[in-house]
């Protein structure tokens, strides 16, 4: 196991996550209700990783081709999502650290730089797949060509993001008014698609895999709904928060924002199985396969209405700006993290969407037909990295030296690894059925040389990468 560094103290002030926006949230007092409201925020944002254009992308191909049959595996993502995001609110409130930071203070420089790239890499998939969700919302409401709609999404989320200026409420505020309107276009949608309700419960409860097709679809709703890079958001924004350095403070704190976890990840729960079911309402009985989210919507115009592919396109609009606004924050989390570098939002934004808009226009040009697969295979990415920003963060949850009284429970620790030897499992699997055995044989033995180099091997020319 990779030796850590020596940790240290809580951050000060400047070395916090998110510097200018961490404690300007006020909590004071008064009744349950009114603290869980001043509390409720930083899951929402969080959250809508969990519905954006990748997430539709694996659920209408899952709906369509196999339909109600993969279901359980949306509800055990968004199981495991909700232990893997608590676990993020610990930490962040008990060691008042992101997991960026915790990274970058415990392991040696080389793993920390490794690190950083894998979840680089994890966020430039994920704006990938907002930068074409957007453009095909664009393109389904205006007309817009593909391409132009990609550069058009390359620069409209920095308007949105000159409103932290005001206060971080009030991007909370647009990014909840933006996971509302996806809710209830799929809800009104559900209502007109009358779904198979018997075979919607039997989805839920009865794991299968039809086919090996099946695996490449379920490994990508779980790299959509469980998102590396949003481990190491929530674990920043939830320290927006202004919670006194008390034990009694930080635990109530940590029950108020468990609550709102869980609220927020139910609610992205049920839009992603709203987005299977539709799929498999409407589109598995008659044999269609969604291969593009052009053809959801034009298949339900003559099913459902034109209304409801209207609806379709705007939730689909909505879900690719409100994530696009919290992959820009992750994206600072993650840099200011690891690298201890700070940048003004709207250039790590540039930077960020930049990295996506050249993949994502080469995409759309000369796969224009295909933007389904082309984002189910995102998402496949995301799911890679997953392993390695899961194992750190229960790693340092279940520390005692960094956790102190609110380490992880053994009972906790124990379902915590499950899940990540599960996660790391599949994709094991995934790539075995991709790769082959030798290329497989040949990844495992770059990442274990790798880390017998960093443990036995490399030797520190200084202390300067850490955070003093």
């Amino acid at each position: 196991m990779l030796h850590f560094a020596a940790p240290s103290n809580s951050p000060s002030r400047d070395d916090r996550s998110l510097g200018e926006i961490n404690g300007s949230v006020a909590v004071g007092s008064g009744g349950r209700l009114r603290r869980f409201l001043a509390f409720a925020g930083p899951a929402y944002l969080v959250s809508v990783g969990y519905m954006d254009p990748g997430n539709w992308a694996t659920d209408l191909a899952g709906g369509s081709r196999y339909g109600y049959a993969l279901l359980w595996v949306i509800l055990a993502s968004s199981l495991m999502a909700v232990l893997l995001q608590t676990l993020c609110v610990r930490m962040g409130l008990a060691m008042e650290k992101d997991l960026a930071q915790a990274c970058r203070d415990y392991y040696e420089k080389p793993v920390a730089i490794a690190l950083w790239i894998l979840c680089e890499i994890a966020i430039v998939a994920c704006d990938v797949a907002e930068v074409i969700g957007s453009a095909v919302g664009l393109n389904l409401l205006f007309g817009m060509p593909l391409a132009m709609g990609v550069l058009v999404t390359g620069f409209d989320v920095l308007l949105l993001l000159a409103l932290t200026r005001f206060g971080f409420r009030k991007i909370e505020a647009i990014v909840v008014t933006l996971v509302a309107t996806i809710f209830l276009c799929f809800a009104i949608n559900m209502v007109w698609a009358r779904p198979d309700w018997l075979g919607v419960a039997h989805g839920l409860v009865t794991p299968s895999l039809p086919d090996s097709h099946a695996l490449l679809v379920a490994v990508g709703i779980l790299g959509a709904t469980v998102m590396p890079h949003n481990l190491y958001l929530h674990s920043a924004i939830v320290q927006t928060r202004q919670v006194a350095s008390t034990p009694g403070a930080k635990r109530s704190a940590m029950r108020m924002s468990t609550v709102d976890t869980v609220v927020a990840l139910s609610g992205a729960f049920l839009v992603n199985a709203a987005i299977l079911v539709l799929a498999a309402a409407v589109f598995h009985g008659k044999g269609s396969v969604v291969e593009e989210l052009q053809q959801a919507y034009k298949l339900l115009t003559p099913t459902l209405g034109a209304a409801s592919a209207t609806l379709f396109a705007v939730a689909l609009l909505a879900s690719g700006q409100s994530s696009t606004i919290t992959a820009t924050l992750a994206g600072q989390v993650v840099m200011e993290g690891f690298t201890h570098f700070r940048m003004a939002a709207w250039k790590r934004r540039l930077i960020t969407r930049s990295l996506a808009l050249i993949p994502a226009v080469i995409l759309v040009s000369t796969a224009s037909n295909r933007t389904t697969e082309l984002l189910v295979l995102t998402q496949v990415v995301l799911s890679m990295q997953l392993p390695f920003a899961i194992f750190p963060l229960v790693m340092f949850t279940s520390d005692k030296n960094r956790m102190g009284e609110f380490v992880n429970p053994a009972w906790l620790s124990a379902i915590a690894y499950l899940v990540c030897g599960l996660i790391t499992a599949l994709n094991v699997k995934l790539l075995w059925d991709s790769v082959g055995t030798a290329w497989l044989a040949a990844i495992i033995l770059s990442i274990a040389g790798f880390a017998m180099w960093a443990q036995y091997v490399y030797k520190p020319a200084s202390t300067a990468y850490r955070a003093r």
